[in-house]
């Protein structure tokens, strides 16, 4: 393993907040010169949220479009336990080409490499790269590199698995009347902008609302901070 993956092994290993693995997808992302690095988790409560690269317009476009219910990555390595290259699935259904075209529109590559990775008690993860590139120079990428993504993807769920052992019997958090209605209008399926019009403020206003709420509980990105406000009972809908 190359020295700056090492050294990034080693700040993995000493992480101390989930927000260091955001840190840690940025780096690898750099390092490798790939489009995005992601690493998605879902807790042993069914929690779902994750660190990565993609554009925050990309995870509300996802989130929106319900495109989990129908993502070829997810139902294909939920069967597999063994890494998968985006172009092996099966992508011919009207409604996954449709998504697929979408992701291009919001900046993801054409080529994609996901590690499926699971824990004890139901909690399971994914571990994705994301790159534009010709099959025959991916598939080389993969070869090259494999080995020392499955011990990189293990570590992020390692420290996955200690956040959350850690997360246990931590007070819930206070937030705000406001902040509380944004998260309730996202919880809801609610885009950012209906979100805005419903409590009569701008985009940018509810940014820093929902900014303000997921630096409170914690969170990675949104979809994270919605999770963890709906588990822990702090918002109902």
């Amino acid at each position: 393993m190359k020295a700056e993956r090492e050294s990034l092994v080693n700040s993995l290993q000493k992480a101390t907040s989930p927000e260091h693995l955001q840190a840690a997808t940025e780096a690898l992302r750099d390092i490798l010169k790939v489009r995005h690095v992601v690493y998605h988790w879902v807790n042993s409560k069914g929690e779902r949220f994750g660190a990565g690269t993609y554009s925050p317009e990309w995870v509300d476009r996802y989130l929106e479009k319900d495109y989990l219910r129908m993502d070829p990555v997810i139902f294909g390595c939920v069967q597999r336990f063994t890494p998968v290259i985006w172009k092996d699935l099966d992508w011919s259904s009207r409604t996954a080409s449709a998504m697929f075209r979408d992701a291009i529109d919001h900046g993801l590559g054409n080529q994609g490499y996901t590690i499926p990775i699971r824990g004890p008690n139901g909690q399971f993860a994914l571990f994705t790269l994301n790159e534009q590139a010709e099959d025959n120079a991916w598939q080389d990428f993969v070869v090259r590199n494999a080995r020392d993504l499955i011990i990189i993807a293990h570590e992020f769920n390692k420290k996955a698995l200690e956040f959350e052992r850690e997360d246990e019997g931590v007070p819930k958090p206070a937030l705000s009347p406001r902040e509380l209605t944004a998260m309730t209008c996202l919880a809801k399926g609610k885009s950012r902008a209906q979100a805005a019009a419903e409590m009569e403020i701008s985009e940018h206003t509810l940014r820093v609302y929902i900014e303000a709420a997921r630096h409170k509980l914690g969170a990675l990105n949104t979809t994270h901070a919605v999770a963890r406000a709906l588990s822990e009972g702090i918002i109902l809908v």
